[in-house]
């Protein structure tokens, strides 16, 4: 019996060696620069002094910073589960259209993504004002007695970040959904299952997987948002992004800052490995 050879170890070890070395430089120097600003001595100027100083990671379990990630965390979250609920089902829908149309569909969903956060969030300002908002059409019909504003508010941060997110939720889904096995779909509706009761029981568990990984993707990248946040919210529903933002721009404090920005590092890992954890689990 032949066997298949391997390749050896010194060529697998050559041809991921540009990999490794891209990832450090891309990844690791920034990522050790930022732990050694982090821990650096902030001096009244504005400069900092390389040292040892945990003040600015003492100052992070204060109240007003555990609230601010908590609500960063909760923001996050419910943008993940709102724009995963809009968009599996258009998914799973589009998945099923001729391919022309899907094609269509994919054009006007990647156009999308070239709109920027700044573009968005200025868009939905408008949308949101007094003058010009969607508030004047029900004024105009009567049911309300004139327009208001809308933003800043928190409302406004999660359906401008939800609209945001939609078109990376799609992307994210369609591949395992167009893979989906459609005998088992309607060897249930062949069993008497109606359409919704089909969806619910049968395309949604065999989706558990996909689900979590573009729900902790868009988890991850809804806490690196900064404009939305700061267009169309208070500063109580700033989140770390802006925060980071606010503490090395406005305030010259580069450690600080340093040290949110690991806080927010370490949030996205944690949320990473639980959504690991789950994988395993559920390949098991």
């Amino acid at each position: 019996m032949s066997t298949v050879s391997q390749p050896p170890r010194l060529g697998l070890a050559a041809a991921l060696t540009p990999s490794i070395v891209a990832i450090g430089i891309f990844f690791l120097v920034p990522f050790i620069l930022v732990l050694l600003v982090s821990v650096a001595h902030q001096q009244t100027s504005g400069d900092f002094v390389f040292g040892f100083d945990t003040a600015h990671y003492q100052r992070l379990f204060t109240s007003t910073f555990i609230e601010r990630a908590m609500f960063s965390a909760g923001i996050s979250a419910s943008i993940a589960v709102l724009s995963l609920i809009i968009a599996f089902p258009f998914t799973y829908m589009l998945t099923s259209f001729s391919r022309r149309v899907k094609i269509l569909w994919l054009i006007y969903i990647l156009a999308q993504l070239s709109l920027s956060e700044v573009l968005i969030a200025f868009s939905w300002q408008v949308l949101f004002s007094k003058t010009a908002g969607l508030s004047n059409i029900p004024a105009w019909l009567g049911l309300i007695e004139r327009p208001f504003a809308m933003a800043p508010s928190a409302a406004a941060v999660v359906i401008a970040l939800v609209y945001l997110v939609i078109p990376f939720a799609v992307l994210l889904l369609f591949p395992s959904l167009s893979r989906l096995d459609r005998s088992v779909v309607e060897a249930a509706q062949t069993m008497g299952a109606s359409p919704v009761r089909t969806f619910f029981t049968v395309v949604v568990p065999m989706s558990r997987i996909s689900l979590i990984s573009s729900g902790i993707t868009i988890f991850v990248l809804t806490l690196g948002a900064i404009i939305v946040p700061q267009v169309l919210g208070r500063p109580k529903h700033w989140t770390l992004s802006v925060l980071i933002t606010d503490q090395a721009i406005y305030n010259s404090n580069m450690p600080f800052a340093a040290a949110l920005a690991v806080l927010l590092l370490v949030m996205s890992t944690i949320v990473i490995l639980v959504a690991r954890w789950l994988g395993t689990r559920e390949g098991r």
